[in-house]
């Protein structure tokens, strides 16, 4: 199956072309970039010379439904909105690695991601990707909303003890870090070698875009609206993500009960691991990989529970859950191509 990639030259695309690259039932279609059309690709990534042999294409509908039977999106919000419509009226799939379709509320999208919202016909058709809640929703789709990298982390590490009921639902913190991969290939400030070299900065307190999206799944999935404290945290490193979350209990439970809720929770999900009792995982661990790593504590003295989820933001958080959900629309084995171990060191 011929798999093309608009947003060609962003990380989130070239994780794309490196895991469809050993892909046994996807290859390389088109890329496109409509910023540098007609460049090799590899003049742009030089470490794909004699691997990927093409240039990058303008967006064309009818040229990739024609070449193509399915498109990853992985452009800047506010882009995918309006090329998503063309492309699933030509009756090719579509995955959107970008937020336009994350929100069904349009005015929820309008507030925190400051675009004009998709068409309301195309945000109902959307099924939201996350891919060990939404499985057989993904399965019968043929568009999917990939989850953001925060929201993958947080939810998959928050859902198993909020469905249990044993937490207070009132009380969430998330203290979310991220390597600045997750900020873009673009040059800006913040991602300026100087400024975030040995420093850590926290940023977009209260006003970052996978807040909605974050409570959005909590609440479908808990059954009663959900709102969260959630603060981001810049640190000094290129992929990772980790978040630490703590939720007061609402009656006396140990660590061990806790990390068996969970395994049963994720008990047929393969690129779930829960650690066990004193096991707390570390960026590193999942880094190339399509895991998320839980590890969980419960503190006996405030009777409150930690719970620390880490997955590789381009991967798990992006291109690898986006490959998982073309695996899972497709009839394929979800694991198929995203098999390699963590790299480490």
């Amino acid at each position: 199956m011929k798999a093309a990639i608009i947003g060609g030259t962003g990380y989130g695309s070239i994780e794309l072309v490196r895991l469809i690259n050993k892909h046994p039932y996807l290859e390389i279609g088109s890329v496109v970039s409509n910023s540098q059309a007609g460049v090799q690709f590899s003049d742009v990534y030089p470490h794909l010379s004699n691997i990927v042999v093409q240039p990058l294409e303008k967006f064309d509908a009818n040229r990739l439904s024609e070449e193509n039977e399915i498109v990853f999106l992985a452009t800047p919000s506010g882009i995918s909105s309006k090329l998503v419509p063309e492309l699933l009226e030509k009756g090719i799939k579509c995955i959107d690695l970008s937020g336009d379709f994350r929100l069904r509320s349009s005015v929820e999208y309008e507030t925190w991601y400051k675009h004009t919202s998709p068409d309301e016909k195309y945000l109902k058709q959307a099924v939201y990707g996350l891919s060990e809640i939404y499985k057989e929703d993904i399965r019968e789709s043929i568009f999917i909303s990939n989850p953001g990298c925060y929201p993958t982390a947080a939810n998959l590490g928050l859902l198993p003890i909020l469905q249990s009921k044993l937490a207070d639902e009132k009380f969430i913190i998330i203290d979310a870090k991220s390597g600045v991969s997750g900020a873009g290939r673009g040059l800006s400030l913040t991602s300026h070698y100087s400024e975030i070299n040995e420093n850590l900065k926290a940023y977009k307190l209260g006003k970052h875009q996978h807040i909605p999206e974050i409570e959005q799944v909590l609440s479908d999935e808990s059954g009663i609206p959900i709102t969260v404290t959630f603060t981001t945290h810049l640190v000094p490193m290129t992929r990772g993500i980790m978040c630490t979350m703590y939720l007061n209990l609402k009656e006396k439970i140990s660590t061990k009960k806790v990390i068996d809720l969970y395994k049963q929770f994720y008990q047929e999900s393969h690129f779930i691991r829960v650690r066990p009792e004193g096991n707390i995982p570390s960026t590193k661990e999942v880094m190339g990989s399509n895991f998320c790593d839980i590890g969980l504590h419960v503190d006996e003295r405030t009777n409150r529970l930690t719970v620390i989820s880490v997955i590789d933001n381009l991967v798990k958080g992006a291109a690898g859950q986006a490959i998982q959900n073309a695996n899972l629309m497709n009839g394929w084995d979800e694991q198929t191509g995203l098999t390699d171990l963590p790299m480490y060191p």
